[in-house]
């Protein structure tokens, strides 16, 4: 089995010009679809854009919720892989999911996850051409630290704002 990717975050990079959904609109999709886009920006509140996509959990709890075996783990890559032929749509990844990650397709109903491109993310390629560089890609083999689970977009942006702007009373000047 080869190493596993993941895709970094540096939400205080993210400017919320969201050329990371429309590649990933465009890869997938075949066209300029944010709301099909398997990475999402959220704003929470003004100022602060959370690029919003699948962490791999280390114990992918949207896979083991699927109770018709729909989801499943890339050897390669370590991306949850849905098999849209056996979805029956019924929401139990999008449950399961601590980040609230997976959603519906718009036109296929079916559960749609971030599957990393093949190891080669859309997302990443376009943020990194624009230099922002709020997505990476890393080999987690190099000793990278992530989350264990994802989180969902609001409880990112509330520790982004504490971080930049201060715990909640402070007076700022």
């Amino acid at each position: 089995m080869s190493s596993h990717v993941w895709i970094v975050r540096d939400y205080i990079r993210c400017t919320g010009c969201r050329r990371c959904e429309i590649a990933c609109s465009l890869h997938h999709e075949n066209k300029i679809w944010p709301e099909a886009s398997r990475i999402r920006v959220f704003m929470p509140f003004p100022g602060l854009e959370v690029p919003h996509l699948c962490a791999q959990c280390e114990d992918y709890p949207c896979v083991e919720s699927c109770p018709v075996n729909a989801l499943s783990v890339d050897d390669h890559t370590g991306a949850v892989n849905v098999d849209e032929i056996k979805c029956t749509s019924c929401g139990n990844c999008i449950r399961a999911c601590p980040g609230k990650v997976p959603y519906l397709h718009p036109r296929t109903n079916k559960a749609v996850i971030c599957d990393l491109c093949e190891g080669e993310p859309e997302c990443v390629k376009v943020c990194t051409e624009a230099g922002y560089n709020a997505l990476r890609l890393v080999d987690e083999d190099v000793g990278v630290q992530k989350k264990l689970h994802a989180l969902e977009p609001n409880v990112v942006a509330k520790d982004l704002a504490i971080n930049l702007f201060g715990e909640k009373g402070e007076e700022v000047i």
